[in-house]
């Protein structure tokens, strides 16, 4: 099954969560509304990295405010696939996917493939783990959007400047003549055409969960 045709996903899996009343249950499909990818890799590992990030949100309740609507990047996949999820957690479905970057310091060959993670400065590297989405700024990359590390594999975010922005090296036509896209330096760089969107719905106090 690709990631982009439609999943489903058992009222057990978020009601174990203890995220959604029953009643929000009684049509537990996870779908995602964008087309397959041509070159996209099977889906297996993402109901997993799906109950990963639900259990995270239960987990960090006391620190996200907002709880309809979290981000999950899934960095078992390579940079040509729509790998940044957004997800309507009490509809049960993926609303939008999008393309992102992973970290120079996650693939050096530049294989398209997280080889490795670090919460290190100066790695470059993407983190792993639970993201609290802070405040928009203006930056060299253009709006932004600040990331608090809720873990101790990612608690250097802030420190790191690791946020969410746009890049011109993120680019779809990229993805699909060389079969992955650019590198950030940790960050989670998205089409610039997209990083509006990505910020209005994604927006403060919010969680972003990073799986790989």
């Amino acid at each position: 099954m690709n990631i982009h045709r439609r999943h489903f996903l058992g009222a057990g899996l978020i009601a174990g969560a203890g995220l959604i009343a029953p009643t929000t249950l009684a049509n537990p499909i996870l779908h995602s509304p964008s087309p397959p990818h041509p070159a996209s890799s099977g889906n297996a590992d993402v109901p997993v990295a799906l109950r990963r990030a639900l259990a995270a949100l239960d987990r960090h309740s006391g620190r996200i405010t907002h709880r309809d609507r979290i981000a999950l990047a899934d960095y078992s996949l390579p940079s040509r696939d729509m790998r940044f999820m957004l997800v309507d957690v009490a509809g049960g479905r993926i609303e939008k996917s999008y393309l992102v970057s992973h970290g120079r310091g996650s693939d050096p060959a530049n294989s398209g493939f997280v080889q490795r993670f670090s919460n290190l400065p100066g790695s470059n590297a993407s983190s792993r783990g639970s993201f609290l989405t802070g405040d928009t700024y203006f930056g060299k990359h253009g709006r932004s959007r600040r990331l608090h590390g809720l873990e101790e594999e990612n608690d250097m975010a802030l420190a790191r400047a690791i946020v969410i922005h746009g890049a011109d090296y993120v680019d779809r036509d990229m993805a699909r003549d060389q079969g992955k896209v650019g590198r950030s330096l940790g960050c989670f760089a998205v089409e610039r055409a997209e990083i509006g969107d990505v910020l209005e719905r994604l927006g403060p106090g919010r969680l972003l969960f990073a799986a790989g």
